[in-house]
């Protein structure tokens, strides 16, 4: 019975603790951050001892965004640049732009892939706006929501070029949120909320989206859309339309109150098809994987068909000569 979460672990390799709550409770996933990446050997042991363990169908997934959200540095892995500065291209030249987002999805993927991981956690999808919290800033293209949904469609497609599977994150929009959500509960009290939707419905056919840890109160008052079944089901599955697979952002962030084993159900019963706990803390994590249910047949059928996908459209690439024709777009 593989359970309905993505796990964190504590360091650069399995403790036997560790490797037994994993065998007695198997996890839908496991991310891994710079806690548990050392260099390519390293990762490369332990991933594969990551594997001999966990399901076949589970995935590996990695925040790889490139900018200052990456788990994967040089001087192993190559430096990438953030979703503004291919925006800020994008402004000056819309064709250079989207290549340089396909590119970079492609570079990000290509590193990542041949690390082992099938899931990468971007492309961010929020806008950026001046009123909201820098935590998103740069990580966003820019405040053009029809520009940020063609350029999160190229970077997506980067990525499954490369045959990982592409995260499209918060839904539904975190861009005016003027706290962290890692530290707090933003609340965002505006009426409408329409441009925000419109990178997420632009890009439905990503396989895979993240929820936000915000209060909308336009929508639901009293919880925020990761816990809210009101959100999931009218507006990141309704208005927005999205089909994927559904994963919650990290529930050991500050914007959510209760236990993390309440938070982790709570998510799943709001319509998360799988909760992500980060931390790596073996007691909250085994209680976490005590807790949740079993992968629902629906949300099984979805993790299938984002595998698939990212089968169906990896092809040979060329990484240095893709790093080559980037450079040349962003020095």
């Amino acid at each position: 019975m593989i359970k309905a979460a993505i796990i964190g672990v504590s360091g650069l390799s399995l403790t036997g603790p560790e490797a037994a709550m994993l065998r007695a409770d198997p996890p839908a996933g496991i991310i891994l951050f710079a806690r548990n990446i050392a260099d390519p050997a390293q990762l490369a042991d332990f991933i594969t001892q990551l594997r001999e363990i966990l399901p076949a169908e589970a995935v590996m997934m990695v925040d790889q965004e490139g900018g200052r959200v990456a788990r994967l540095r040089p001087p192993h892995w190559r430096a990438h640049p953030s979703a503004g500065s291919i925006g800020a291209l994008f402004a000056e030249t819309e064709a250079a732009g989207l290549r340089a987002a396909w590119l970079t999805g492609a570079l990000i993927g290509l590193d990542c892939a041949a690390a082992g991981f099938d899931v990468v956690c971007a492309p961010v999808l929020d806008l950026r706006l001046p009123s909201g919290h820098g935590v998103i800033g740069d990580r966003a293209y820019g405040d053009d929501p029809a520009a940020i949904a063609r350029l999160a469609r190229a970077a997506a497609a980067g990525l499954l070029a490369a045959g990982i599977q592409p995260v499209g994150k918060h839904a539904p929009g975190h861009g005016r949120a003027r706290l962290d959500s890692h530290i707090a509960l933003p609340e965002i009290r505006d009426n409408d909320l329409d441009a925000d939707l419109v990178p997420f419905a632009a890009n439905i056919d990503l396989p895979w989206m993240m929820t936000a840890h915000i209060l909308y109160p336009v929508w639901d008052a009293a919880r925020p859309a990761t816990l809210s079944p009101t959100i999931i089901r009218e507006i990141i599955r309704g208005r927005i339309g999205f089909g994927g697979v559904l994963v919650s952002d990290d529930l050991a962030m500050h914007a959510l109150s209760g236990t993390p084993v309440e938070r982790a159900t709570g998510a799943l019963i709001a319509g998360c098809d799988i909760a992500l706990y980060c931390p790596g803390d073996l007691e909250t994590t085994s209680a976490v994987l005590g807790a949740v249910s079993a992968l629902t047949d629906a949300a099984r059928h979805r993790l299938a068909t984002a595998s698939t996908l990212a089968q169906c459209r990896r092809y040979a690439l060329k990484a240095d000569d893709l790093a080559a024709e980037r450079s040349a777009l962003i020095p």
